[in-house]
């Protein structure tokens, strides 16, 4: 009866490709960070509205309800006060996504400046927004002077007013962005 191989020769090969130059993950770019500090202002609710609820979930008219969905065209501004020099938009998607308080959003931003040295340029952010806590989301891409951006962002609600039906947000935004150089 004809022995099988060793155990080892079986596994040479497969170590033999294992061990061969791995693709390169080298670019032909180099990487820059960017940090850019902004207000983000909100108004929700009243004539001026620039973001509303489109999907209320059943059984609530709650835009803080599980399931609610709301979208916005926002204002980045260059400080707190409304009529700071506008930066650009922030086109907004949030789900209230938590059954408890206080109420999580899942939320995507796209972050379009429409002026300065980024103008025409816009970052992607994604993740979990607690307006009571500080929150910490991911930026997920990019265009224009951000294309193939990543990073991150720090923000912080500075300011909630509340007048009649009107709710205007004003938040603090930090943002490190990693992106081409050039």
């Amino acid at each position: 009866m004809a022995s099988s191989p060793p155990l080892p020769l079986l596994l040479l090969p497969i170590l033999l490709l294992l061990s061969g130059p791995a693709p390169s993950t080298a670019s032909s770019y180099n990487e820059k960070l960017t940090h850019l500090h902004f207000f983000f202002h909100e108004i929700y609710g009243g004539p001026n509205a620039s973001t509303i609820t489109v999907v209320n979930p059943p059984n609530s008219s709650s835009y803080t309800a599980l399931g609610s969905i709301g979208v916005g065209e926002n204002y980045l501004r260059e400080g707190a006060e409304p009529g700071s020099t506008l930066l650009g938009r922030a086109h907004e998607l949030a789900v209230a996504a938590s059954l408890g308080t206080p109420t999580a959003y899942l939320s995507l931003f796209n972050f379009i400046f429409t002026a300065g040295e980024y103008n025409g340029s816009s970052v992607s952010i994604f993740g979990r927004a607690v307006l009571t806590e500080v929150m910490d989301r991911a930026i997920i891409g990019g265009s224009g002077k951000f294309r193939m951006a990543r990073g991150y962002t720090i923000s912080k609600l500075v300011n909630r007013t509340v007048a009649g039906d009107v709710i205007y947000l004003v938040v603090e935004y930090d943002a490190y962005i990693y992106h081409m150089d050039g």
